[in-house]
């Protein structure tokens, strides 16, 4: 009796934390109201039955329980159930199965007078581009990927030159304009996630996926790893800013291309201080790790740090100068910061990128 009255409040008690739960869906902020409505389906469907079958089992303990006086009866076969039970559990899958296919079917099927972004992803940052004043993405290949040009932008295709490398970690894109979002990996496995919007797609090396969507409310919505890709995974954040149409424009306008970003094969170079180190940081993914505005992260912040003085495990402190800075990111086990964990893996640079990455470092205050 008291097993078949822990089931029954097991089944209350999981009624009620529903119910009263605090951890529910985020708003939606897309025109994917449909991926809500297939999650409900599975969501009750799995509901229901983990409450027929709680209370079954409570039934039978109290039906069948052991009494002076009675036998238990075995039946080998019940045709009949089996056929039941056969029926009921296929028509179960198909109602979870055939609500979500559905909805990845159009998931991945972008209306022709959609616009296009593409996202690169590397361990631990993103990276976004978009067409230029010709509507095309330039041509594209692995061999032309290095620290300024992570797409691997072909530097003899015409159609490449005005594609918009986005100055930053941020992508924005129009409000209510349907939007096709083009997705690579540069390294392993990552995901493309934005709660708000209810897509989320596998960027896998070597494939290019695709979804899309239509923002329907402005803001600023977080973009995360949704795959685990390495010690740097949960600092792997980027922004999806919906904004008017004008607004979109102006920021748009201010974007550098291909052939003005300093890239290889691009004309012209970084127009602030440190900024090619700062591309180089950013392909490497070091600002996964490392803030640039003094908030705490897996490894030291940047903001300041060039000419203070660092205490070290085991008490020892170093000056804060380019020859540290170089050893440290050839060989970051040499010195271990104190009150960080060393897990950086060494870097190999060339002489040119390692005198950029420390220029910007200088520049971080």
């Amino acid at each position: 009796m008291a097993l078949a009255i822990s089931l029954i409040l097991i089944v209350l008690g999981a009624i009620i934390f529903h119910w009263l739960s605090p951890w529910w869906l985020t708003p939606i902020a897309s025109n994917w109201q449909a991926m809500d409505d297939a999650l409900m389906i599975t969501l009750v469907i799995c509901a229901a039955l983990f409450i027929i079958i709680h209370l079954f089992v409570a039934y039978a303990v109290v039906k069948f329980r052991h009494r002076e006086g009675h036998r238990a009866a075995a039946e080998s076969h019940n045709r009949k159930l089996e056929w039941w039970l056969i029926g009921a559990t296929s028509l179960g899958i198909v109602a979870m199965l055939a609500p979500g296919l559905n909805v990845y079917a159009k998931l991945i099927s972008p209306p022709a007078n959609a616009s296009v972004f593409e996202v690169m992803g590397k361990q631990w940052d993103w990276h976004f581009r978009l067409p230029g004043k010709d509507g095309k993405l330039g041509a594209t290949d692995v061999r032309f990927i290095n620290a300024t040009n992570p797409f691997g932008i072909n530097p003899q295709d015409p159609a490449g030159q005005d594609d918009v490398l986005v100055d930053g970690s941020e992508i924005h894109i129009p409000l209510d304009q349907p939007v096709k979002v083009l997705l690579r990996a540069q390294d392993v496995l990552h995901d493309f996630y934005v709660p708000q919007f209810r897509t989320r797609m596998n960027m896998v090396p070597g494939l290019v996926t695709q979804f899309w969507l239509t923002p329907t409310q402005t803001g600023r919505f977080e973009v995360l790893c949704a795959q685990l890709c390495g010690v740097g995974h949960s600092n792997m954040r980027s922004a999806v800013v919906v904004e008017e149409q004008a607004v979109y424009e102006a920021w748009l306008a201010k974007q550098p291309t291909f052939s003005g970003h300093g890239a290889v094969g691009g004309v012209g170079g970084p127009a602030e201080p440190g900024k090619q180190g700062r591309l180089i940081a950013q392909s490497k993914g070091c600002v996964a790790c490392h803030s640039v505005d003094g908030a705490p992260g897996v490894g030291p912040s940047w903001k300041g740090l060039f000419g203070k003085q660092e205490a070290l495990e085991g008490g020892t402190t170093v000056a804060v100068d380019e020859a540290y800075l170089k050893q440290s990111i050839n060989d970051p086990k040499a010195k271990v910061v104190k009150g960080f964990p060393n897990i950086m893996p060494p870097n190999q640079l060339s002489d040119e990128e390692m005198a950029a990455m420390i220029d910007y470092i200088k520049t971080v205050r």
